[in-house]
This record gives C-alpha cells, structure tokens and sequence, in this order.
C-alpha cells in the first residue's frame, strides 16, 4: 500500500504538470495562429459597419470559417460580423479605446450554451472601435481529454504494478524474516536450541539471521555446559555421599545390634565422616564460588594490592603446609578484581603446590612485574594433561586418590578472566611444576579522586580484603589437577621491567 500511494502521488504530480504544460502549449499554439492567421482588414470592418452587414445582437450571420469576428465598442457595445457572440471583456473595451494595443484572453458564448473561445482583439486604425477575432477552443479540450484519459489509464496502470511489486517485494523481503519469526516460535514452544536459519548476503537480515544463530549456539552450549556441570556435580557427590551412609550405617547398626565396635574402628570411622564432611563442605563451597557471575559488590574494585593478598595467602597455607616450607618474595602491584577471589585463587595456587611436593620440598612464590610465579619440586605434569587441568572437575588419574573436588583450578582461571589477566601451568625446569598468573595493573595505586565540599571521604581501595579474603578461602580446598600437576618452577631471575609476562597492562575500565 505505501509502495502503491507512492508511486500513485508521484505519478499524479506527474500527469498534473504534463496536462497543464500541454494546455499551455496548445493555447500558446493558437494564440499565435490568431495573430499570424487572424488579422482583419479595417477597410473591410469599416465597409461592413457603413454598408449595414453589422449582424444585430440577437441575430447570426453565416461563418464557414467556424470563426467569430465581432465589432467591440468603448463602451463594451458589439456587433457581430461573423459567427457567434462572445462575451466582452475589460481588455476589448480598453483596447477600442486605444489604451492598449491588443487583447488575447478566454471567452465564454454570450450565454453560456456555445464552447468557450480564445479572443484576439485588435483596435481599427481611424475609428474607436475594436475587432475582435475569436476561435472556438472545442479542439484543444479534446486534445486535453484525450490526454487526461491516456495518463489517467497510464497512471493507473502504473500505481497497480507497483502495488503488485511492493506486495512481492514485500514479500521477498519479509520472508527471512517470517523464517525467524517462525524459528522464534518453535524455539519458545519446544526450547530446541539445535534450530538454525540460512543467512546469505550481508544485509540486515542477513546480519539478523546469523547473530540469532550465534545466539542459539551459545544458549545450546550454556545448557550443555550447565547439564554437564550438573552431572559432574552429581558424580562428585555420590562418593562422599556413599561413603558417609556406609560409615554411619555401621555405626548406627553396631549400636541397634548392641555390638561396640574396637575403638580403634570406631575412632577410624569417625575420622573418615568427618574426612567426608570435610571435602563435601569444600565441593559445596567450590560449586558456590564457580556459580557466582559477578561479585557481589557490583564489579571489580580498583587498586588491590596483590602483594599483600599474596604474603596473607602464604600465611594461611603455612598452617597446613605439613612441614612444607613456602618462601614468599613481592614487589608492589595494585589490580582490579575482588579481593576475596583473589586470595582463594592464591591459595589455591600454594596448596596445590603444597599437596605435590615431596617431603623435604620447598614451595616458591615470586610476584613481580604483575606475574606471580608459585613453582613445586614435585613428579610434574604430563603434556598431554596440560589443556584439561582447568577444565571443572577433571583430575588426572594418578591424582584421584589426592583430596580435593577438582574446582581449585577453576576457579583460579575464572578469578583471573575477570580481572583481566590469565593463568597457566608450566613444566619447570629441573622438574616439577610453575604456575604462572599473570594480572594487569600497576606498582602504584591509583590516586584517589579529590573528595567535594562535603562528602564523606571513601575507603581505600582493597579495604577489608583480607576479612573477605578469609571468609572466601575457608570454604573451598586446593584441586588436584593431575600427576605432578604441582605449580611449577620459579624462574630464579626477575624479568626485565616491560618485557615477558611482567609486562603491565593496562587497567580494564572499573564498573559502576
């Protein structure tokens, strides 16, 4: 319909100006026939005037010429000579008057019954009359007709063709649409996210298509990723789970029976639920840390001091290192992220690096120029292992047997994504594991914007991290990546200021 009221406007605007252009040049057409072609003798005007041929007013003379010729006065008076009478006008009197020198205009038949003329009044030389020569216009309405009918079949012809285009077009256009309504549909109506819609082109449909694709894909693989954590979650749980029925059972039917167990058993049993309890309580807390989207503060906070979070977090793994010495050595460097987040991932890091070394074995941290490299001297990690020790819930099998829920090292790639940075784990040389986390940031804090008139000075950025920090980490155990998946080696060298991993990055954006 706009397509047809378009094409419709503008077709009319047309034909409007192409009638009244043609109208112009066929009255201009006979406006120069009548001076060139029209001319009357003055002898013969005035020869009929004095011989009394003057036709009276109600009267009609012969005209085999189709023509009219009348005789106008000053005083608006006429006389037919030939033909019909036409209507006077003020041009024709001014022009018998001699004050002007010649009259051209439209002219209706005295009355009203005959077709209208167009008159060319002319003054007789040596008299105070006029002659005014007129020529009916009946042929050039015709012609007008003709053309009015021809452009309005034209026109209409045209505004039906582009009604019946733009319904195609329309049409054409809409379909890959209608295809995404109707996939939008089944979608909402069977929540099958395998639905796909052929984009070709790059149009906004196209771009339309392939970003709802794109969409769906990562709704598909969101569920998959939920579904799988799910059942990984489930198996995880079963073996505590197990084991804790089997152990409380015992107990339950040694007291029902009234057959005490040696107390040394009874003693074993208790420890294992506790045991039990223990690594439920820690895969509960690692699950809760992994379903956090954002903290729960809003955002990242700017200017954490990640030397500090590391010396808090060697300090809280000295205490269940079992004799394992852990050294410590930072510099100065300020991050965003969550402080609490931050030190669990540290711990993490020392804990596994603890839980795979050797007896006698020294666990080394070193944070400088923004990377903080945690190294073990233990049996290492296989290359083939290396891409899943991230991975949730996946342990090497010669670490199963290692307590932990298989989440530790998920989470620390997580905390490190969020804080812009990265983690990885390295072969070290001479044998064992480094864990290399590399954050952007600086050595300087940020300087604190100038409180206004009135306001309330703000915390310092990383206040209360440590409180945070403490009740974060408690909940959660480190994570067996795998043999030898201990962090690895410490490089003994610091790196050169702006190059390798210590290079700093720039500062992500701080949310509101």
């Amino acid at each position: 319909m706009l397509a047809a009221v378009t094409v419709a406007l503008a077709v009319a605007a047309c034909a409007t100006a192409c009638w009244f252009l043609v109208r112009a040049q066929l009255i201009g057409s006979l406006d120069e026939s009548l001076r060139s072609n029209s001319r009357v003798d003055p002898s013969f005007v005035v020869g009929q005037l004095t011989s009394g041929q003057c036709s009276p007013a109600d009267e009609r003379a012969p005209n085999p010429f189709d023509a009219t010729v009348q005789v106008v006065d000053r005083h608006g008076r006429s006389c037919v000579i030939v033909g019909s009478r036409v209507e006077v006008s003020q041009g024709d009197e001014r022009v018998a008057e001699h004050r002007q020198d010649e009259s051209v205009h439209t002219a209706r038949s005295e009355g009203g019954s005959g077709p209208d003329y167009r008159v060319l009044t002319t003054p007789v030389e040596g008299t105070d009359v006029a002659v005014s020569v007129a020529r009916p216009l009946t042929e050039t309405d015709r012609s007008l007709r003709n053309l009015a009918l021809i452009l309005a079949l034209v026109g209409g012809t045209g505004v039906f063709a582009a009604a019946g285009a733009g319904v195609v077009l329309a049409r054409a256009g809409l379909r890959p649409v209608d295809r995404l309504t109707g996939a939008v549909e089944h979608i909402a109506r069977t929540e099958d996210l395998g639905v796909s819609i052929p984009a070709e082109g790059n149009d906004e449909i196209a771009r339309l298509s392939r970003s709802f694709n794109s969409m769906t894909a990562a709704l598909a693989s969101s569920r998959e990723l939920q579904q799988q954590l799910i059942a990984d979650a489930g198996h995880e749980l079963r073996t505590p789970l197990t084991s804790l029925r089997t152990n409380i059972e015992l107990l339950v039917r040694s007291e029902e029976t009234g057959r005490s167990l040696p107390a040394e058993d009874r003693r074993a049993l208790l420890e294992s639920v506790r045991a039990q309890m223990s690594e439920l309580g820690a895969l509960v807390g690692d699950l809760q840390e992994l379903s956090r989207e954002m903290p729960p503060f809003g955002g990242p906070v700017a200017g954490i001091a990640l030397h500090d979070i590391t010396e808090r977090a060697a300090e809280r793994v000295r205490l269940r290192s079992a004799g394992i010495p852990v050294t410590v050595r930072t510099e100065p460097w300020y991050v965003h992220g969550e402080p609490a987040a931050l030190e669990r991932s540290v711990v993490n890091l020392l804990d596994n690096a603890v839980k795979f070394s050797p007896e006698g074995g020294t666990v080394e941290a070193v944070l400088s120029g923004g990377t903080l490299w945690v190294r073990d001297r233990g049996p290492g990690i296989a290359e083939d292992e290396l891409p899943y020790v991230f991975d949730r819930f996946w342990r090497s099998p010669s670490a199963r047997s290692q307590p932990g829920s298989g989440l530790g090292l998920s989470i620390v790639a997580r905390t490190a994504r969020q804080s812009g940075g990265e983690v990885s784990l390295e072969p070290a040389e001479g044998g064992g594991t480094v864990a290399v986390l590399d954050l952007p940031g600086s050595p300087e804090p940020e300087p604190e914007p100038e409180p206004e008139a009135g306001a309330e000075p703000e915390p310092e950025p990383g206040a209360g991290a440590g409180a945070g920090a403490g009740a974060g980490a408690e909940t959660g155990g480190a994570t067996a990546p795998g043999p030898g998946t201990a962090p690895g080696t410490v490089p003994e060298a610091r790196p050169e200021p702006g190059t390798g991993r210590g290079r700093a990055a720039p500062r992500p954006e701080r949310k509101a």
